[in-house]
């Protein structure tokens, strides 16, 4: 099974690609996780140019979410929203409908988190995402339940635990169809 992963964060040292490691550590042996750092690299959206022929790195994307099984989003929370740069990244995808019935989950890892988390749920619903309930996590004070890519806190480890199993289950759910 293969699980991409989108790093809302673009701080190199951030809590949520902390916590991307921390899931690749903790499941090596029932899927691969490729973590994408890339949002500083994505071109502004522009609808004039998002065609057959996107920029390089749109395309790039684009083909990493559609040969994965299932999409997993780790994102902190900006100023109460949703980070400009994931926005944009997903953005991109809307024309493609490569999200559309695409097994998702969403964990926003922040101070807060809430509002964030509530606006980017609105997005990925509107592409269509493949994302049950149990696929969502908000995990607020991130920074005292994770540290050295390892997450700390046993009850956050339970619910990230929750969320992943979920996806999985959501995934092969698709493969059976």
């Amino acid at each position: 099974m293969k699980i991409f992963a989108i790093n809302g964060s673009t701080r190199e040292q951030s809590s949520n690609g902390q916590l991307l490691n921390a899931i690749a550590a903790l499941y090596t042996d029932t899927f691969e996780l490729e973590i994408f750092n890339g949002l500083t690299g994505m071109p502004h959206f522009n609808p004039d140019v998002d065609n057959d022929t996107p920029p390089e790195a749109v395309a790039a994307l684009r083909k990493m979410i559609q040969d994965a099984d299932g999409i997993l989003i780790c994102t902190p929370e900006y100023a109460m929203g949703v980070p400009g740069s994931l926005k944009n990244a997903l953005d991109w995808t809307v024309s493609s409908t490569i999200f559309s019935h695409k097994p998702t989950a969403l964990i926003t890892a922040s101070s807060v988190g809430q509002k964030g988390h509530a606006a980017l749920m609105e997005t990925l619903l509107v592409i269509e995402c493949a994302i049950p309930e149990k696929s969502r996590l908000v995990i607020p004070f991130v920074k005292t339940k994770i540290k050295d890519n390892i997450i700390s806190d046993p009850s956050t480890l339970s619910e990230v635990k929750n969320v992943i199993h979920s996806l999985i289950n959501t995934v092969k759910l698709r493969q059976d169809d």
